[in-house]
């Protein structure tokens, strides 16, 4: 009910339990990894269900810079290219769109060098199926390198530089597509948490409501 209607803690409805009950719970599991190793399992899952493997070997990177809540401070910044002053969510999926990884920081900090930290949660996470990386030209520096490192191929997928307008990239419109699907649950459409990790935990139970409601 939080994640589609943006309902406040104290405003619950009055056959829940009490509201410091149920935040006790979210902020156990946000703390311990239960909601990752939940949408791991889910999207293993729902790639059986297709006939796939469970991890993937492709993965997809990109990034949305969301406004944050006026009377939060901790971890703003300003995204001068998208005028957005909030913070910037970084998604990495797979070719269905699947959101096997996600991070937040401020705005203001650019997305390669900020992405860099993902790639041991990426790795153990997905395994070592992981062959490709599709990213934009923001990814195509310091990630890129660190990817590399691990004998993991990056390939910048980008619009040609004399098209004007939307033009949907080969093999990155999918992460595209899973930002979209954020716009569906009114919590998360704007920033309104103080922790980052707290951000990170309902990204992941949006792609959990996702992968349950296709299974």
């Amino acid at each position: 009910m939080r994640l589609r209607t943006g309902c406040q803690w104290r405003n619950l409805p009055p056959q829940w339990p009490n509201w410091q009950a149920v935040y006790y719970y979210f902020n156990r599991w946000k703390q311990d990894g239960t909601f990752e190793r939940i949408n791991a399992a889910l999207n293993q899952s729902d790639r059986k269900r297709v006939g796939k493997e469970a991890q993937p070997s492709v993965l997809c990177i990109d990034a949305q810079s969301v406004k944050l809540n006026p009377m939060i401070c901790e971890h703003r910044g300003m995204d001068v290219n998208k005028r957005v002053n909030g913070r910037k969510r970084e998604f990495v999926v797979d070719t269905d769109g699947r959101l096997w990884v996600v991070d937040v920081h401020a705005a203001n900090e650019a997305e390669g060098p900020a992405s860099i930290s993902l790639i041991g949660t990426i790795l153990w996470r997905v395994g070592e199926r992981l062959e490709k990386v599709y990213g934009d030209q923001a990814y195509n520096g310091a990630f890129a390198q660190a990817l590399t490192e691990w004998s993991i191929d990056f390939e910048k997928a980008s619009r040609p530089e004399s098209t004007q307008g939307f033009v949907p990239v080969a093999k990155r419109w999918v992460v595209e597509r899973s930002i979209a699907w954020t716009n569906f649950f009114r919590r998360i459409v704007k920033d309104y948490e103080y922790t980052l990790s707290s951000s990170v935990s309902w990204l992941y139970l949006a792609n959990i409501q996702i992968m349950l409601q296709r299974l």
